[in-house]
């Protein structure tokens, strides 16, 4: 075996995190190891080193397994544009629109794409920590499934099966999900890991022995409750997240129906000089000293969303009282004067009046821009990297006095007075010296540093040190058996 599936109960279980820690954790053994999911649904994705598009959360594993992400990693990847359709990115690249029906129907194909990512992946790594998605007790999703169990029992790997605690029930969602398997899937899971326990052990006790007595199937472990964990997310943004430790500037952020790579301001919750509030629909807006427009799957909808809420006057109002406002990809797109879709990328063929904060308009055109960049603000020199991943194209004179020097292009627009800013750079603000020059430019005075990438690796290693304390790790290695052994 070379081969480990992590599988949960429902979306949100903990799966990313622990196959994130097992990176992590192997890695620290001498271990070559990479993550691998083969189908995921997200709105936050990342660029890889092969110019494909992958989720974040795999990015993330990647990162922990301490190799640069691949297109490999996550080979079919569903990025959501309606309730019913979704973008489908196949081993990195768009490869159409499809409805739920039609996606169904492409499974086949899509499986293929899976295994075959899959295989190259074992060719070059000693051991996949693979996750899969939801749950796989999904009884009307099981036909033609690539995500779960169908993996697994093409891949014949041993699956570890995750419950969270946390949500209530677990003995029943851990028990349930066996129960709904046919007999070789139930046969595949080797064991169980408890997620997210809060309290006295002893009193957990008798429920594990129970557990392991009904199903004859072990717990490899209890994972506590990581309070503050921050890293990033797979596509909830967590309203409850939002920062309330700053007072020195005050940031709203819209939570947009089909809001993407939300991720971008997991450095401003962290900062201490920042307040940082998600406001969801139909919630009142509240007074800021900076709004910040994210990104968007569906820019054209997601701007109409915007304006019925009432966002468009209460951004003129923050202007007119000298408020900052940001925008991020889509979030730029819209500060604009149009944003022409004539082609239905993000959803319908549509045209659509921007907020006209800045002069420029945006098309949507085939062939998504992913690119990793490196540069400095145009305005005192600091350092940014970050990554783009859009269709739009923006033309016009707000373009002119750009935000950033991104070496082979210009990026983003500065509105004559300063006060609106936009750009198409993702992780605009993982880097210390840019996020320093970022929030100083947003009003904020003396910023101070706040070094997000260090904060990831350390998160990391509390993740793996947790999963060394409360899980059998030598256990779960043994599941591999010679597919885990050290590098020399």
């Amino acid at each position: 075996m070379t081969t480990l599936m992590i599988q949960g109960t429902t979306s949100d279980a903990g799966k990313s995190t622990v196959v994130a820690g097992l990176c992590r954790a192997l890695k620290r053994r001498g271990i070559s190891v990479a993550p691998f999911k083969p189908q995921n649904m997200a709105l936050n994705s990342a660029v890889t080193e092969d110019g494909g598009e992958i989720g974040r959360s795999t990015a993330l594993q990647a990162q922990a397994a301490g190799v640069k992400p691949h297109s490999d990693m996550n080979p079919v990847l569903l990025k959501p544009e309606t309730d019913r359709g979704a973008q489908v990115i196949l081993r990195g690249k768009v490869y159409g629109h499809m409805d739920a029906m039609d996606y169904h129907a492409f499974k086949r194909t899509a499986k293929e794409s899976a295994m075959a990512a899959w295989q190259a992946l074992e060719s070059r790594f000693e051991v996949i920590i693979a996750e899969g998605a939801g749950s796989p007790a999904e009884i009307n999703l099981r036909k033609g499934d690539i995500a779960n169990m169908g993996f697994a029992e093409a891949a014949d790997c041993p699956v570890i099966l995750v419950g969270d605690i946390d949500r209530g029930g677990v003995f029943a969602q851990l028990v349930g999900t066996l129960a709904l398997l046919s007999e070789s899937e139930q046969a595949r899971i080797k064991g169980f890991v408890i997620n997210r326990f809060r309290g006295d052990m002893s009193l957990l006790t008798p429920g594990i022995d129970w557990l392991t007595a009904h199903t004859g199937k072990p717990v490899f472990g209890t994972l506590p409750y990581l309070q503050g964990l921050l890293l990033d997310a797979e596509d909830s943004i967590g309203l409850t997240q939002a920062s309330t430790q700053g007072e020195s500037l005050n940031i709203v952020v819209p939570a947009l129906p089909r809001i993407s790579n939300h991720t971008d301001f997991d450095p401003l919750r962290l900062h201490p000089q920042v307040k940082l509030t998600f406001v969801g629909a139909d919630e009142p807006i509240p007074a800021a000293d900076v709004i910040i427009l994210p990104g968007s799957k569906s820019t054209a909808s997601d701007l109409a969303w915007l304006k019925r809420q009432g966002w468009d006057k209460a951004i003129q109002r923050h202007l007119r009282y000298g408020g900052k406002v940001l925008g991020i990809c889509g979030g730029f797109q819209m500060l604009g004067e149009w944003v022409e879709d004539p082609d239905g990328l993000e959803g319908k063929a549509e045209r659509v009046m921007g907020l006209g904060l800045l002069s420029l308009t945006t098309r949507m055109v085939a062939g998504k821009q992913l690119r990793n960049v490196n540069g400095v603000t145009v305005a005192d020199g600091a350092s940014v990297t970050g990554y783009e991943i859009h269709n739009g194209v923006s033309e016009g004179a707000a373009l002119a006095q750009p935000l950033f020097d991104l070496g082979t292009h210009l990026d983003g627009a500065v509105s004559a007075d300063g006060q609106v800013v936009g750009t198409y750079l993702h992780g605009l603000f993982d880097h210390s010296e840019a996020c320093q020059a970022l929030l100083a430019r947003l009003g904020l005075a003396a910023p101070q540093p706040v070094d997000y990438r260090a904060h990831r690796e350390r998160e990391l290693d509390r993740l793996a040190d947790t999963l060394e304390a409360h899980l059998d790790i030598e256990a779960v290695i043994n599941l591999l058996g010679a597919g885990a052994s050290p590098s020399r």
